[in-house]
């Protein structure tokens, strides 16, 4: 059994919060910058700010995509699944993305 271990992200801005954004997974999630070790299929706790706010959202979620550091000149880190229920934490952040029409062109973390 893996033990859960809990990171925390703090996200700035509306283009950071797009290119981390992993909007293809069905409850969405978030690409977390880190050069610690994790392996696929791991439980996380996410502590999650938004850009203008100051809540932090927690959310349970697996870690589903890996980029070790000095992988091919790219941030290394995970990409965290959400839980089933964190619909909110997803709804509120497609609104967001939503509201930034022609900015789909920018890099993303994961594909």
């Amino acid at each position: 059994m893996n033990a859960h271990k809990a990171l925390s992200l703090t996200i700035r801005d509306d283009d950071t919060l797009r290119s981390a954004y992993i909007g293809w997974l069905h409850h969405g999630g978030l690409f977390v910058p880190t050069a610690q070790s994790y392996g696929l299929g791991q439980r996380i706790y996410l502590l999650v700010t938004l850009p203008e706010s100051d809540d932090r959202v927690t959310v349970e979620g697996e870690v589903v995509w890996l980029t070790p550091p000095g992988a091919d000149n790219r941030v290394a880190g995970i990409g965290v699944h959400f839980g089933a229920g964190d619909r909110a934490l997803r709804e509120r952040i497609e609104a967001r993305l939503g509201a930034m029409p022609g900015r789909q062109h920018l890099p993303s973390h994961t594909l």
